[in-house]
């Protein structure tokens, strides 16, 4: 998985240097090269050409895309994403995207969170997410339903992230109104017993980003190869350990 911001703010290169990375590693029995955030606004204000990148990372071989258009009007991000899913659905290529705001990424502090939380600001609403759906085919549906990003400023980049919780509830009538698999992103610092629970309304991918990238930042200092071994030990750690979710797909099966 891989977002806009890792070759626009961050080392990762390009969309092509980073299908070449992932040849080299690849181990498909476990793994998918996923386009991740790709967004029509991006975080400062400013207008992607989205359309090329995702034009791009289909020809490259991308397993699947995301676009990104939870910044417009519920009017334009539908059309946006209803213009990528024909693109993408004509090279068999599956689509996600976003309707709410997984807040975060932004300049600026966020709001007190427990603020947040309690005003619903931003959440995605299950009678828009019912049209969205509808209406653009989309394959996989991001949903804001408490759950933040991790902080990519430098300032605070490499600072614990806060403890998030979910609206179970609100996922629970987003699942019901749409029918598809739902995502849920900003992984990281949110309640373990918040995600398992998630799993049975309809989220069958988290995107857990902070909690890996920042021993990977850390051992990079010393050399690849250890930055490489923390991000396999992070992810075994989470994995086995933190969530206890090895063998998922039983656990998924289970409750569906």
């Amino acid at each position: 998985m891989v977002a806009r911001l890792e070759w626009v703010k961050f080392q990762a290169g390009s969309l092509m240097a980073i299908r070449a990375e992932y040849e080299r590693v690849k181990d498909e029995r476990h793994t998918r090269l996923h386009l991740d955030h790709m967004p029509v606004i991006d975080e400062d204000g400013l207008a992607v050409d989205f359309r090329a990148d995702i034009r791009e990372a289909i020809a490259l071989g991308y397993g699947s895309v995301m676009v990104d258009g939870s910044r417009l009007p519920l009017e334009a991000n539908i059309a946006c994403t209803r213009e990528i899913v024909e693109m993408a659905h004509a090279h068999g290529v599956p689509v996600e995207a976003e309707l709410g705001a997984v807040m975060g990424h932004e300049a600026g502090p966020l709001p007190p969170y427990d603020e947040l939380f309690v005003s619903g600001k931003g959440f995605t609403d299950p009678v828009e997410a019912r049209r969205f759906v509808a209406e653009t085919g989309v394959d996989w549906l991001s949903v804001a339903i408490g759950n933040i990003h991790g902080a990519i400023a430098d300032a605070a980049r490499h600072q614990p992230k806060l403890t998030a919780r979910l609206s179970l509830e609100r996922l629970r009538d987003i699942h019901m109104a749409v029918g598809i698999p739902l995502v849920l992103h900003g992984g990281t610092g949110i309640r373990r017993e918040d995600i398992l629970a998630s799993f049975q309304h309809g989220i069958a991918k988290i995107n857990i980003a902070t909690a890996i990238r920042q021993p990977y930042e850390r051992a990079l200092t010393e050399s690849l190869a250890a930055a490489e071994r923390a991000v396999y030990d992070t992810i075994r750690a989470l994995v086995e350990g933190e969530l206890g979710i090895a063998g998922n797909a039983q656990l998924l099966a289970r409750n569906e």
